[in-house]
């Protein structure tokens, strides 16, 4: 759930290997001469790579404080939708229909079944981005962001938490070859024969070298996932402490291995209050604050508050200069507290839904409540991450990750 990367195209084409990807590519407007953003869009930034992943969470997050988004803003996501039921990233001509060459993206169909389900009335268009989703599961159960390419924990898990949100039952989403959607996505778990110890519990993006390794962003995403939710999250009522992966793993059980997911996360915001990440080029590793705020919604997902406590104060001290003018930013921002029972009008100091307003179409009128929209989640739903390119110099699975996860957490 999350802002995106700018180098989507890039991992796009690293992660196709086929012969449409050029092809696709040659299409996508050029990052330097950037399409000029449509009124009806949040955010000022290049849309090419984020266009549907940013407006889905502004509009999420406005019906989740009680706002009613703007008619020409609901107009260009819907618009954005091609006739199979999928989304592209971006469409610089929704007047043009898509195409064999047309770059589908399943996080963005994901967020955006998200969005269409919070704006409520868009059951024919979230059945047809449902449908489609299910269509490109992988035999393993899982996805991948590009459509026929290796399934990955990110991906897999973004696609389970829509398809949650809009009512499918993911244990029972198979692929072809008989795997759940929980099936694809436990196998992206970290287990008890993990080291170090402390990665147990983690879920990674993708095996490099036939190993998985410790993804934050993958984890993040994953426990929403395995609990059956979304972005938007109700503050827990009670408040649990978060523990390791039991051992033995119950690898069948997504309900613990959501838990072993928030143990992990909760572990690694103990060092510093935060998450922290190796930007390419970068000598020591930098904190990482999308990452920092989709841990803290996993872990009030899983009713741990406490451990989200101190990760929660450091993104109020410290999140303004990453989210200025970021629409998908702020949305999370917006969310997080949301999930802890934070007020989004003095989230340290800042109004963050003044802020997220003023980057797009005025939302046009308060509700009298937010719309409810069956499950525990209000607005109905959410999505995935803000996301942050994690590291450099990995095998080409960990590097096509990084790349990929970077387009939600990067600010653009």
């Amino acid at each position: 759930m999350n802002v995106r990367r700018s180098a989507a195209a890039l991992a796009a084409s690293a992660v196709l290997c086929v012969g449409a990807a050029p092809a696709a590519l040659a299409d996508t407007p050029s990052p330097s001469a950037p399409p000029v953003v449509p009124s009806g869009l949040f955010g000022k930034a290049d849309p090419t790579y984020d266009g549907v992943w940013r407006q889905s969470l502004a509009l999420i997050a406005q019906r989740t404080v009680g706002l009613k988004p703007a008619p020409q803003a609901v107009d260009w996501l819907t618009g954005q939708q091609c006739a199979s039921g999928g989304f592209a990233s971006f469409r610089a001509d929704a007047a043009v229909a898509c195409d064999d060459k047309t770059m589908y993206d399943t996080n963005a169909t994901a967020v955006a079944v998200q969005a269409l389900k919070v704006l409520g009335g868009k059951d024919a268009q979230v059945k047809k981005a449902t449908d489609w989703l299910k269509s490109v599961q992988n035999d393993d159960g899982g996805w991948a962001y590009v459509p026929g390419s290796p399934s990955e924990g990110s991906s897999t898990s973004i696609v389970i938490s829509a398809l949650a949100a809009a009512g499918e039952k993911p244990a029972e989403v198979k692929s072809k070859a008989g795997k759940s959607a929980y099936d694809g996505l436990l196998s992206f778990q970290l287990g008890c024969s993990a080291e170090p110890a402390s990665d147990r519990g983690a879920f990674g993006y993708q095996p490099a070298d036939g190993k998985l390794a410790a993804n934050a962003d993958a984890t993040a995403a994953a426990a929403l996932a395995a609990l059956g939710k979304g972005i938007v999250v109700e503050p827990a009522a009670t408040d649990t402490a978060a523990a390791a992966l039991a051992c033995p793993a119950g690898s069948a059980d997504p309900a613990a291995a959501a838990q072993g997911a928030a143990g992990y996360l909760a572990e690694a915001l103990k060092k510093d209050g935060h998450l922290t990440a190796v930007t390419p080029g970068a000598d020591q590793p930098t904190a990482d604050t999308g990452n920092t705020a989709d841990a803290v919604i996993a872990l009030a997902a899983a009713g741990h508050r406490q451990a989200a406590a101190g990760a929660l104060e450091w993104l109020q001290k410290n999140s303004t200069a990453w989210a200025n003018r970021n629409p998908a930013a702020l949305a999370t921002l917006v969310l997080t507290a949301h999930a802890t029972g934070t007020d989004p009008k003095a989230f340290g100091g800042v109004d963050l839904v003044a802020a997220l307003n003023a980057t797009g179409p005025a939302p046009v009128a308060p509700d009298a409540e937010p719309q409810k929209v069956k499950g525990e989640q209000k607005p109905g739903s959410g999505g995935q991450n803000l996301w942050w390119i994690i590291g450099a110099g990995a095998a080409a699975g960990m590097g096509i990750g990084i790349l990929l996860s970077g387009r939600r957490k990067k600010q653009l």
